[in-house]
């Protein structure tokens, strides 16, 4: 029996090693950590036969040499093992190139960039699933993708009911948010329609220079047959049409920013379709219909629509969806309001790029919550950003001390390190009302993994401690209500 090897314990991990025992693999499955989670985990794919290694990194000293190794997306494709692995001919892939292979008779979308991959896709997932299409958000977002391939026949002509999976369906697309981790982990992934939303320097410290990342996103546009790119993103226009001469472009700025004869754009309130150079432009949907603010959200929304209009999606599926769009979770979510202060998560801002947009798509002032594990990048529109619209700033995590010290450097000095979520939420709700700003919001322009696991963990416990906070307001204020007056006030 072959034998695989899975590095990575995540939910993209176990799905890999689940579909590769499907397939008739042996399978090992190792992890460099562990927690009562990990040892639970453990425990189901013993009974799965999967044996599973935690505190343990893959070694490739024994005789008996995987002939495979898949690599969790977080898991750092030049490490010593994996560089010694590919020279030694194992086959190396990523968790998404497994799930390609297994996937690839049916068509996908792929969506990639450094900001606003997230709302894209599930915008995108929202209108061909209005359509009927049974069409699962994967990837970076919802499913790993190996979990959609083992609710898939082996070429994804039958179902096979995965236990495991909530998938039921016989699915007609697949709908992929594919991060530069799992285009270089892949060989051959190929989509049908692939989206670019924006590109700004992220992802150094793993990528090394912004040439090797612009060139590992490239790789996914050029091995789709349709491509859409967003032509108000200042480094994809400046590519342009002799970089890609055969894409469909789009604008929010209108019919005369658009840099190809075909596109979509935004005029007098519609998304506008021209499909070629000689078609006549065909309104499709009223932009005024997206709940979600922002400019960001209108390019968003114009590359959503020109992939479902590229896979023949009617227009009354695509309003049906816009309309019903409630947007993500972690992305400018409103959480609650609370005596007219509006408590907002977008913990998904792990960059500085989308922290500016954070900042600038909310009322001011804001009290904002920022920090955790510093990336680099160019910090100047953030600032520029905090300057006009902070309050007050409240600092967490690791980067707390160096970020003070980039406000003072910009002659910022309303802010307060104040190291924890736990601390911060009461904090900036007292602030709100002492500043009467409209927003608290949390938008770290940071990693999480200084004192959460991903930021979907930091955003769900900034969002309980809101919800915990509105609820100990309310009884404190019904507690007053409901208490007899004081006896100098009776009569």
């Amino acid at each position: 029996m072959s034998r695989a090897t899975v590095i990575g314990l995540g939910k993209s991990g176990v799905a890999a090693a689940r579909l590769l025992k499907r397939e008739g693999w042996e399978v090992e499955l190792s992890d460099s950590n562990t927690s009562e989670t990990l040892l639970q985990q453990q425990q189901e794919l013993a009974a799965e036969q999967i044996t599973v290694k935690l505190c343990q990194s893959l070694e490739l000293n024994s005789a008996n040499l995987p002939q495979l190794i898949v690599v969790s997306p977080g898991v750092p494709w030049d490490i010593p093992v994996l560089i010694k692995a590919r020279q030694l001919g194992i086959e190396t892939i990523g968790e998404m190139e497994l799930a390609w292979r297994n996937l690839q008779s049916l068509p996908w979308v792929g969506i990639t960039g450094t900001n606003g991959k997230t709302t894209t896709t599930a915008l995108i997932a929202a209108i061909f699933q209005a359509a009927g299409l049974n069409a699962p958000a994967c990837g970076n977002i919802g499913y790993a993708a190996c979990d959609v391939a083992l609710s898939q026949g082996t070429g994804g002509e039958t179902l096979i009911q995965n236990p495991k999976s909530k998938i039921q369906n016989y699915i007609d697309w697949v709908i992929a948010e594919i991060s530069s981790y799992q285009i270089e982990s892949s060989v051959f992934l190929a989509p049908r329609i692939g989206v670019w939303t924006t590109f700004t320097p992220d992802h150094l410290s793993r990528h090394k220079t912004l040439e090797n990342y612009y060139d590992i996103k490239a790789k996914l546009l050029r091995q789709s047959e349709l491509q859409v790119f967003n032509g108000d993103d200042a480094y994809l226009r400046k590519q342009g049409l002799s970089a890609w001469p055969n894409a469909y472009w789009t604008s929010v700025k209108g019919k005369d920013f658009l840099i190809s004869e075909k596109g979509f754009y935004i005029e007098d309130d519609w998304v506008v379709e021209k499909l070629t150079a000689t078609s006549a432009p065909e309104p499709i949907v009223k932009v005024s219909t997206l709940r979600m603010v922002g400019e960001h959200n209108q390019q968003n929304l114009l590359m959503a629509v020109a992939t479902a209009r590229l896979a023949g999606i009617n227009c009354d599926a695509i309003a049906r969806a816009i309309v019903e769009f409630p947007g993500v979770a972690h992305r400018l979510e409103h959480i609650c309001t609370w005596e007219g202060i509006d408590f907002i998560n977008d913990s998904k801002a792990t960059n500085y790029d989308a922290a500016e947009v954070g900042l600038a798509s909310v009322n001011s002032p804001v009290i904002l919550i920022a920090g955790g594990e510093a990336k680099a990048g160019d910090d100047t529109g953030w600032l520029a950003q905090i300057q006009t619209k902070a309050a007050v700033v409240l600092l967490i995590g690791s980067a707390a001390s160096a970020f003070a010290q980039r406000l003072q450097e910009v002659g910022y000095y309303s802010y307060h390190i104040v190291e924890t979520m736990e601390r911060a939420v009461p904090r900036a709700a007292e602030l709100a009302k002492e500043y009467e700003a409209p927003v608290v919001l949390l938008s770290p322009a940071c990693a999480s993994f200084d004192q959460y696991p991903n930021f979907e963990v930091r955003g769900d416990r900034f969002r309980q401690l809101c919800l915990d906070w509105a609820k100990a307001e309310k009884l404190k204020y019904n507690s007053i209500l409901s208490s007899p007056l004081p006896n100098s006030f009776t009569v």
